[in-house]
């Protein structure tokens, strides 16, 4: 295994590594829970990377999702699910076949993350929020969230999306209703429990962002590096 190829494939090791420990199968970019599959064949190494990065940015939002469904019951409510997993079901299906709430078709990405942390906004809040997030995330990945070989990434739109989950995760702790409550429970620092574990959540997500989006910088400056070398040290074969 040639060296770029071996760091590649470390990466993709250490990004699936960015996610919480949990219970099985319940974070997609855990090592070993995609098998190989016919696709794979058309995706190079650094595809995989970005691949395993977008399921594991997935898998912090549905946990991300089932916390706040469980800190915020009244959300899920609003909906006519009939408990608390029903609805993570289905909110969890809706990113899947990007389908918006329904109040809210139409919108997209960042117009959906300002619509969920407007006060004034009376939908399911939660379901508005991690739908808007993974929105703006798969479609900085053109729309995608498994990458082939001829698909070609922005990595500024990368490194905005990560800007704006950034910027969605100090309003969710930010902003109050018209009582000062906050819009969502989320983090909790009273007396002697601290529960910080949506922070880290987004900061996983962030991270990965943020990696993915230098990865592509220097993956297209490498294809200029290369080629320069190719012509630099290219040789006649010979024929007889």
């Amino acid at each position: 295994m040639t060296g770029g190829k071996f760091t590649a494939v470390l990466l993709a090791v250490l990004l699936s590594g960015c996610v919480a420990p949990g219970p099985p199968g319940a974070h997609l970019g855990a090592p070993g829970t995609e098998s190989m599959s016919a696709d794979q064949w058309l995706q190079t190494d650094f595809n995989r990377t970005v691949t395993v990065a977008m399921q594991a940015n997935l898998s912090s939002l549905y946990a991300l999702l089932d916390k706040l469904y469980k800190r915020n019951p009244r959300e899920w409510r609003k909906s006519d699910r009939a408990d608390h997993a029903a609805a993570t079901a289905a909110v969890r299906q809706a990113i899947e076949q990007r389908i918006p709430p329904a109040d809210l078709i139409g919108l997209r990405d960042i117009e959906l993350l300002a619509v969920a942390l407007d006060p004034d906004y009376r939908g399911d809040r939660v379901f508005a929020l991690v739908y808007g997030l993974a929105d703006t995330i798969i479609a900085a990945h053109n729309d995608r969230t498994r990458v082939y070989a001829l698909d070609v990434l922005n990595g500024a739109h990368v490194y905005n999306a990560a800007r704006n989950v950034e910027a969605a995760a100090w309003l969710l702790t930010s902003r109050r209703d018209a009582k000062g409550a906050p819009l969502l429970l989320a983090n909790e620092m009273s007396g002697e429990t601290a529960n910080l574990s949506f922070e880290r959540e987004f900061g996983a997500i962030i991270g990965r962002l943020d990696l993915i989006s230098s990865l592509l910088g220097e993956n297209s400056r490498r294809l200029g590096i290369n080629y320069a070398q190719n012509l630099l040290f290219f040789a006649f074969l010979p024929v007889r």
